[in-house]
């Protein structure tokens, strides 16, 4: 069984057991979060619109941290201004603990 989640504005697909790094949530180390659920999946159908409401997801923080440096560069010619910029996006690690639906 899988499901489809959504949190950050973006979708994952998630199934019990699998570890996700989702945009930063306000939630410490080993506490549990709920996510809102799209779709849920088996092998054989898929549960779609208000009956995939219903179910639901939870989570286990493992961690809150920071990405890899991303480095960014602004240049303009002829004008001797140029920039250069960095930024480490956060993140939350989550363990997808239960899945029913």
């Amino acid at each position: 069984m899988y499901a489809i989640i959504e949190t950050g504005g973006k979708q994952y697909k998630v199934e019990q057991g699998s570890v996700i790094f989702v945009e930063k949530l306000n939630a410490e180390a080993d506490t549990k979060v709920d996510f809102k659920v799209v779709a849920v999946g088996t092998e054989n159908d898929m549960i779609v619109g208000d009956a995939a409401a219903k179910a639901s997801v939870a989570g286990k923080v493992l961690k809150n941290g920071k990405g890899k440096k991303i480095t960014v560069s602004t240049y303009k010619p002829k004008k001797g201004e140029k920039r250069k910029l960095g930024h480490r996006q956060p993140y939350t690690k989550v363990e997808i603990t239960s899945i029913n639906a």
